[in-house]
């Protein structure tokens, strides 16, 4: 019996979807794919990402031969440029002509270039492929500033790529009046345009450009406001087109602004036809995100195999990290009161902003919108899809707990549905994920990803499916194991105390007794750390196990250089002081700012100058600020009762006293802590790890505060002490947390993930429930007794110091790292 043939025009991420889908069913088709590029299918979602050091091996989705294991056979870079539906054939660039039996149109689509006046000229680009980003990278090398036309979610994209190419001015053009109109409100477009001011991205709204002007090349771009803006590139990213030509041209219905009429079986006006990803068009919409497309995969490859699914539509809802920033939306993002109740959380300062909107009798979640952060985006998402009752007080879903106890906003990712769509990329319901646990004996991400494919788009998921994982593995009373990494097979906890009861002290030894294999950047810096917060050694002996901001005792920055940031306790600083960093600041050339942790950075520093700027600060009386560790950063304080007729206290020296006992102390992640000497709260201590806030009787204590993209109040944990009770209390609650918490979580996240949170946690430190009370005391007080400035050391080992150099062989400087200068100071151009 002869196969059927099955022919893929198009090998783009849906194609290959459907590809994937179909073998893994079946092996009874000869199948056969025509791609237009001369690569096979690869990641376009993260395809950004090309310009943080991923090649194009890394996006692709597949080895090459996985297509000769599976008999496909594939044509790279020979597009179909004709299908004559009658005899059921293609033809190709290269001149096949082949049959099919059925044909599925994966062409995607294609950037939408406007007409303007210009735009044929050197130095205009798409962003699609990457041959496109290819040439912009060649063509970035010479050019100082870059625009682009689109303020959508490629656009944004494409102004990421600018910045990680080192255009000094980025641009962003839009025609709307906000960015992203699609996904956010107006409010939501403010906070975001504020956000990429502060990457020194100028987003310019309201535009249309007339025309593009330049001799031979892009110089600048004319708008119908009679305004102009200098730019040396240009990339366009103002929307997509479906690739349709092929279909219309062999009389296939088509839509009246473009795409391939589909029906819920993807079928187009030829039933032999389907039509999956952004060339089709279902109900009058073309979707224009990866996990519709593979979707629709599906169904094209269940009508084919006659098993019963169909496309009904798809929730769009989206969430990404445009240039660093999380921008989320979900469900009906822009329906407006009085049609439902909204609530809108929003903090300028941090660059965040929350919206979600509830029905009018207040029982369900009906859409929203996140800017800068978006870490509840998959619940919220899982409450409006699956119809969840909301809590009383809903507002709790964006603004977290508001006091002692856990929050009761949603019922919890356990709590949802069988048929939940946990991964809408791959289709992975929660009652997917549950029997991979239950029935294959998956226990981890790596194996859910291999198990079910969750996780493997766009990635957005993983959290809800590691949540998933482990309270599945919970209900079932399976042990979850928390371990490090696949080369130590314990907890950070668990690894922490074997390391002190065996009173190991340098990596290799850790690896031979407790571990196996060579080590991997997942545990190199936690058994650093461990190491660091145990023995308090200088990090930097450690020579091959520290990451690159610890190998350096400084902060690596854009283009290589390093910041220098020295210790200024309670932001109190002497003239004299004042002045040598001055002085240092002009010798080597660093920028300067003063930090809003009360300290001056000078940044811009070449690695080989670092011991010399440290030695002349060191001289002066300066120590290492551990800018650069997970460790003490600051103390924020207010001027206190010494100058300001409010104050209570001296909190300027209450948190000098707090600084100096905390300084160069190892964590799970960095800490920062506040002195308020009243009420009006000037530091903003219960923003912060730890915060302490004067009152008439004396001090209240405040722990687990976290300020950022998530940011969370500090609770209190005691009212009313003395400094010495104080600082007693701070021992034990940093010392537990040194000891318990996972590798890179803050104190916030520690104890949301504790049982009993902030009453346990009081139970522990001030009640000293478990009985280790002054255990803690001790371990923190012997580290403060071994408390070293690391750079001193450094600048006094001249072992240490040869590691400060460019290169090996030669003391001479980075010739590729040079400077300019901006609003009066230096800036590195790169």
């Amino acid at each position: 019996m002869l196969q059927s043939t099955i022919i893929v025009i198009g090998n783009g991420m849906v194609g290959y979807k459907f590809c994937e889908k179909l073998v893994s069913k079946t092996s009874n088709f000869n199948l056969i794919v025509f791609g237009e590029e001369p690569r096979h299918a690869y990641d376009r979602v993260h395809l950004s990402e090309y310009f943080n050091g991923k090649t194009a091996d890394d996006l692709y989705m597949s080895s090459h031969s996985w297509y000769e294991q599976n008999n496909i056979t594939l044509h790279l870079g020979d597009p179909v440029n004709e299908i004559d539906r009658e005899n059921k054939t293609v033809h190709s660039l290269k001149g096949l002509t082949l049959n099919y039996d059925y044909l599925v149109l994966a062409t995607g689509s294609a950037p939408f270039v406007p007409d303007i006046p210009g735009i044929e000229k050197d130095g205009v680009f798409v962003y699609r492929t990457i041959e496109d980003l290819e040439l912009i990278k060649a063509y970035a090398s010479k050019s100082r500033s870059g625009t682009v036309i689109g303020g959508g979610l490629l656009g944004l994209e494409a102004a990421k790529a600018l910045i990680d190419l080192g255009i000094q001015e980025t641009h962003v053009v839009e025609f709307a009046p906000r960015l992203m109109p699609r996904q956010i409100d107006d409010a939501g477009s403010n906070m975001l345009q504020s956000k990429l001011k502060q990457l020194n991205v100028n987003i310019h709204l309201n535009k249309s450009t007339s025309v593009i002007e330049g001799e031979g090349a892009v110089s600048s771009l004319k708008f119908n406001d009679n305004t102009e803006l200098f730019t040396d590139m240009l990339i366009i990213s103002a929307g997509i087109r479906p690739r349709d030509e092929l279909a219309k041209l062999s009389g296939l219905e088509t839509g009246i602004r473009g795409g391939i009429t589909v029906n819920e079986c993807m079928q187009t006006s030829d039933p032999a036809i389907y039509a999956i990803g952004e060339c089709a068009l279902y109900n009058g919409m073309i979707y224009g995100l990866v996990a519709p497309g593979y979707d629709m995969a599906e169904v094209a490859v269940s009508k084919i195999l006659n098993t019963g699914k169909t496309f009904n539509g798809f929730d769009m809802s989206t969430k990404l990290k445009l240039i660093g920033v999380d921008v989320a939306s979900f469900g009906d993002a822009f329906i407006t009161e009085p049609d439902c109740r909204t609530v809108v959380f929003e903090d300028s300062h941090k660059g965040v902003y929350k919206r979600i909107n509830i029905s009018s009798d207040g029982k369900q979640l009906l859409g929203g919108i996140l800017i800068g952060d978006a870490s509840a985006y998959n619940m919220l998402l899982q409450t409006v899809n699956n119809k969840i009752v909301l809590p009383p007080d809903p507002e709790d879903m964006i603004l977290g707990t508001r006091g002692a106890g856990e929050s009761n906003a949603g019922a919890g990712v356990m709590s949802l549905p069988d048929e939940a769509l946990i991964c809408s990329c791959e289709a992975v319901t929660k009652g997917d994920i549950y029997s991979a646990v239950c029935n294959d004996g998956v226990t981890d991400i790596a194996g859910m990803k291999k198990c079910t494919k969750a996780g493997t788009g766009c990635g957005g998921c993983v959290p809800l499916v590691k949540d998933l994982i482990a309270g599945t593995m919970k209900a079932n009373g399976q042990y979850v194991k928390n371990v490090i990494c696949e080369h130590f097979d314990y907890s950070r906890q668990e690894l922490f105390d074997l390391v002190k009861m065996d009173k190991v002290k340098n990596y290799d030894l850790v690896l031979d007794h407790f571990g196996k294999g060579d080590g991997c950047e997942v545990c190199k810096p936690v058994v650093a750390g461990i190491l660091s917060s145990l023995w308090n050694d200088v990090i930097v002996k450690q020579d091959t196990i520290q990451d690159s901001n610890d190998r350096f005792l400084a902060n690596i920055q854009k283009g290589g250089t390093y910041s220098v940031v020295p210790r200024i306790p309670g932001g109190e600083i002497t003239p004299d002081k004042l002045i040598v960093i001055g002085q240092v600041a002009k010798k080597y050339g660093l920028y300067t700012k003063i930090t809003g942790g009360q300290r001056i950075d000078l940044f811009g520093a070449h690695v080989g100058d670092l011991p010399l700027i440290w030695e002349e600060l060191i001289v002066a009386g300066f120590e290492s600020g551990h800018a650069y560790g997970k460790a003490l950063r600051t103390v924020k304080s207010c001027v206190g009762s010494t100058w300001c007729r409010f104050g209570l206290h001296d909190s300027v020296s209450f948190a000098i006293e707090v600084e100096d006992r905390y300084k160069g102390i190892r964590s799970p992640h960095k800490l920062k802590g506040g002195v308020s000497g009243c009420i009006r709260e000037c530091a903003e201590a219960q923003a912060k790890d730890f915060g302490i806030i004067a009152t008439e009787k004396g001090w209240n204590v405040y722990v687990c505060g976290n300020g950022g993209s998530k940011p969370q109040h500090a609770q209190l944990i005691a009212a009313d002490v003395d400094k010495e009770t104080c600082i007693k209390y701070l021992d034990r609650f940093l010392m537990f947390y040194i000891k318990t918490a996972d590798p890179l979580t803050r104190t916030a996240t520690w104890l949301n993930k504790m049982e009993g949170g902030i009453a346990y946690l009081k139970n522990v430190v001030v009640n000293d429930s478990l009985g280790i009370g002054a255990l803690l005391e001790d371990e923190m007080q012997g580290l403060v007794n071994t408390y070293h400035c690391e750079w001193k050391e450094v600048v006094e080992n001249p072992q240490l110091r040869k590691r400060f150099n460019h290169f090996i062989n030669v003391d001479e400087k980075d010739p590729s790292v040079k400077f300019e200068t901006m609003r009066g100071q230096v800036k590195a151009n790169w």
